[in-house]
């Protein structure tokens, strides 16, 4: 958890939704899990309503985990910013026990179409890195087969937020944790620049959040 994110009137409208999102899946489920395993939830409340454990932000993703043997494994808003996608989920397989499931979710592709067009008013003719590559529903599913889960499903759907500047709009990400994870990110902006992308941006913009949510059992 990030300061920022630390804060009682931080923005977590994308994470009150992922979680909402997987409690209704589970509803539909003939799946009671015993022993779950939380992962990004850094407000607590899906770790609270499964009386799950938490593995906070000390955990590495791309590395075997030191626990395993969970009827279920719900992983929010993380996947999208590792270097080894497919690692991560063979770790989040491998941490299941025989018949657990897993639901990941995390912001996808397609996602701020209108801060992508704003930061390429503000690059010019030398666009920049500024916004980490994201996984789309196609990619997700063959992933999901590569990495050995049973029955997999993949889909998305969207979140649109309304937003009164870029200024807004940046303070939300950073403050839910999405900032920029590239190892090279682009050179800051200059006034010039920004002057570009808040025009580009405008007042009372709605932005779309397309969040790519992954689910298999373990056989």
């Amino acid at each position: 958890m990030t300061a920022l994110q630390a804060k009682p009137e931080a923005p977590r409208y994308l994470l009150d939704a992922m979680i909402e999102d997987v409690l209704d899946r589970l509803s539909f489920l003939r799946h009671e899990p015993s022993r779950s395993l939380v992962i990004g939830d850094w407000g607590g409340q899906l770790v609270t309503s499964l009386e799950a454990t938490s593995a906070g932000p000390e955990l590495d993703e791309e590395a075997p985990y030191p626990f395993s043997g969970f009827d279920f494994i719900a992983s929010l808003g993380r996947l999208d910013t590792v270097n080894d996608l497919p690692g991560a989920l063979i770790h989040l397989r491998d941490a299941l026990a025989p018949g657990g499931l897993m639901i990941a979710s995390f912001v996808g592709a397609g996602s701020l179409s209108n801060l992508r067009a704003a930061m390429l008013a503000a690059d010019g003719e030398r666009p920049a890195a500024r916004i980490h590559p994201a996984v789309d529903v196609r990619a997700g599913g063959q992933l999901l087969q590569r990495c050995g889960f049973a029955r997999p499903v993949v889909d998305g759907w969207g979140i649109d937020v309304r937003f009164s500047s870029l200024k807004a709009l940046v303070h939300d990400m950073r403050a839910q944790g999405l900032g920029n994870v590239l190892t090279s990110p682009g050179p800051a902006l200059g006034k010039a620049a920004l002057a570009l992308a808040e025009a580009a941006f405008g007042s009372g913009t709605v932005e779309r959040f397309e969040i790519l949510t992954l689910s298999g059992w373990r056989s």
